[in-house]
């Protein structure tokens, strides 16, 4: 429905009256005489010229007309159906997954043309429309809901159906999602909560990497079902040869143990593990009853030191974040306590507020080529910084500081990061960055972006290049003690910080050797499903990136099958997204030519598989519960699918809204105004013509 009015705004209501006044007189000087016209004509024509009058005197006064348009929206109804592999395999006897979809699909035509119905599917990730392939190796109910959130925001959604068995192994609790949610939640209960005869692997912890000729342990969850009585054997072999052994018997029919074993890292390179439980008869299923762990075994740690002037928090967050990651060695200092410290003996130099001069303390790190990460903040000095490096310069009068947000840039070529931590960081509260004009050298090096408020700027947050031959990294804002904290509110853990920090120091000591001709993985070990990425560089003789000549890339699995790739040029560096590959060992072999010399580069990946699905055959309903309640919404079981559609038309809260949408324009843009006037002038002269008066 389209309405219109007119809105006076500074010009006086008075002018109205006037002008309609003014065109009732001039319709009485023209035909008050007396005319060969009948009354009837007199009055009709004399209305007409009133009117036309009337409008071409508010034309001249120029008022505002507003058109308000009233816009009905159907209640959204969004549909998300649990596509992993878990609800495929555990669930009630007589029950069809597939069935169950078609069922779920009715929902659209029950619930009629009063309500718009979208339908998802998720597993690891979000898609469009339902699915019966439930091949997913991974459930992440928590994203699922996130990003349904983020797409249909300020929209009228009215309710959300959710069909899932309440198992997830990926993210946080999907219950802190759902309350974000400002609609009705309803849960269909998929799978079995009865517990069934099995034994299990519930979950396996472990460091990724060891170093060589050190032990270190894992943790292994053994769990029994219904098996009161039988003994479980637990056997763990590396590379094809048993390295421990477990007998365990089950004293109840729910039996969980935790299993703390110490292992032996007595050689270089990538192990295999695997930790098997030998399966009892009459069992559920046998698939959950090993899981296999790659190790990487090192042999020795990346030195890194962190200079600072004073004492800070952000000290102690950068300090844990990196020594999470076992493969390197963090030491701290003060500048002026680094007298007996060697810096070439680092392979990266963390300065945090600090800058290297060409005399002075720091004078051997200004004449070498060892990576530097700067960390900015209110005590840096940016004209000596501006010195100091060309990645980027800050042109500010004074050292005045602002709150920024980190906006992920989809440009970011120099390393790859799991799409949960770009997500996490460009949620968390803002850093303080000094105020001013910032350049960078580099487009495809800067990771994250300021967002000021919610303007999205061009001025690097975070970001990464290659300066004279030397790695440089920089990071322009202080307070990263809110992003630990954040994170650890929403998420319980610290994972987000770690792997960029991990992935950071990556890829800053990546060419500490300066090797001219390098291919290494983004990471040693990629999941089941997970794309692998190996990334290639290639120096020329004064040590410059470059990216001319071609780079082949050989992939070869333990069976002898090759893959042959042609790597694509990403910046100044090639990378090659070799998309996914089945669960194996591989060696990679990359070769290319510049000038006259032949370079090669090779190394080894592990593509290992997901066995997170059938950890957990039980289903969860209380969760499912638990969301319906707090979201005002009702738990079904699939056999009460039917009644869905009749409770969603019921919920009062589930209507069509109207939304008002106005605006203003000046009286002279509406285009049907002067179309009236033509047409009244227009049959008054008809008139008068038929009439004899013109």
């Amino acid at each position: 429905m389209l309405l219109f009015s007119i809105t006076w705004g500074t010009v006086s209501g008075w002018w109205a009256p006037v002008c309609l006044l003014l065109g009732a007189l001039y319709a009485w000087l023209m035909y008050r005489q007396p005319v060969n016209l009948s009354n009837k004509f007199r009055y009709v024509l004399a209305a007409f010229r009133a009117i036309v009058v009337c409008l071409i005197a508010l034309l001249l006064v120029s008022p505002l007309v507003r058109s308000t348009n009233y816009k009905p929206q159907k209640p959204l109804v969004l549909i998300a159906q649990d596509n992993s592999g878990s609800i495929n395999t555990f669930h009630p006897a007589g029950f069809d997954p597939a069935k169950f979809v078609d069922e779920l699909g009715k929902l659209k035509q029950q619930l009629g043309d009063g309500y718009e119905v979208q339908e998802f599917n998720f597993g690891h990730d979000l898609s469009n429309g339902l699915s019966k392939t439930f091949n997913n190796k991974q459930t992440n109910i928590a994203a699922a809901l996130r990003q349904l959130n983020d797409r249909f925001v300020n929209q009228n959604i009215g309710a959300l159906v959710l069909a899932t068995d309440g198992l997830y192994n990926q993210d946080a609790d999907p219950q802190y999602e759902a309350r974000n949610f400002k609609t009705n939640v309803y849960t269909i209960a998929l799978g079995d909560t009865v517990a069934k005869r099995d034994l299990l692997i519930g979950n396996v912890n472990y460091n990724k990497t060891a170093f060589l000729g050190n032990d270190f342990e894992i943790e292994v969850l053994a769990q029994a079902y219904q098996s009161k009585g039988e003994t479980m054997h637990l056997s763990i072999t590396e590379d094809g040869r048993q390295v421990n052994g477990q007998i365990i018997p089950v004293t109840n029919d729910a039996f969980k143990k935790i299993l703390t074993i110490k292992l032996n890292a007595d050689r270089k390179g990538i192990h295999k593990f695997n930790i098997s439980i030998t399966p009892v008869k009459n069992e559920l299923s046998t698939q959950n009853n090993t899981e296999t762990i790659y190790v990487e075994v090192l042999d020795a740690k990346q030195k890194i030191l962190l200079l600072y002037d004073g004492p800070h928090p952000d000290i102690t967050v950068i300090k844990q974040a990196i020594e999470a990651n076992k493969n390197y060695e963090l030491k701290t200092s003060q500048v002026a306590d680094i007298a007996g410290l060697k810096l070439s003996d680092y392979s990266l130099v963390i300065l945090h507020q600090t800058m290297p001069a060409a005399n002075g303390q720091l004078s051997e790190l200004v004449k070498g080529k060892t990576p530097i990460w700067y960390l900015l903040g209110g005590q840096a000095n940016l004209g000596s910084f501006n010195e100091v490096q060309k990645l980027t310069r800050i042109s500010a009068g004074r050292l005045d500081m602002q709150e920024v947000f980190a906006q992920p840039a989809a440009e970011f070529t120099s390393f790859v990061m799991t799409d949960s931590t770009m997500q996490k960081i460009s949620r968390m509260p803002p850093l303080m960055a000094p105020f001013g004009s910032y350049t960078a050298a580099v487009t495809n090096g800067i990771l994250f972006k300021q967002r000021i408020g919610t303007v999205t700027t061009s001025y690097p947050l975070l970001l990464f290049g290659d300066d004279n031959g030397r790695r440089i990294g920089v990071l322009t804002g202080e307070g990263l003690w809110r992003w630990q904290l954040a994170e650890f509110e929403a998420y319980g853990n610290h994972h987000a910080l770690e792997e960029l920090f991990s992935q950071s120091v990556q890829y800053l000591t990546a060419n500490a050797n300066r090797q001219r001709f390098r291919a290494y993985p983004a990471k040693n070990i990629f999941d089941e499903g997970e794309n692998v990425l190996i990334n290639a560089e290639l120096y020329n003789d004064a040590l410059e990136l470059v990216n001319t000549p071609d780079v082949r890339i050989e992939l070869k699995n333990a069976d002898g099958k090759n893959y042959s790739f042609l790597a694509t040029r990403n910046g100044q560096s090639y990378q090659l997204d070799a998309g996914t590959l089945p669960v194996g060992e591989y060696t990679y072999a990359a070769s290319t030519k510049l000038g006259n010399r032949l370079f090669n580069a090779n190394g080894q990946l592990t593509v290992k598989p997901l066995n997170l699905e059938i950890r957990q055959s039980a289903a969860n309903h209380q969760l499912l519960k638990n969301m319906a309640k707090q979201g005002g919404g009702q738990m079904l079981y699939p056999s009460q699918i039917g009644q869905l559609a009749d409770l969603i038309r019921k919920n009062e809260n589930i209507k069509t809204l109207v939304y008002e949408d106005s605006h203003y324009n000046d009286m002279i843009d509406v285009k049907w105004i002067f179309g009236l006037i033509v047409a009244l002038l227009a049959i008054e002269w008809f008139l008068r013509k038929r009439e004899g008066e013109v």
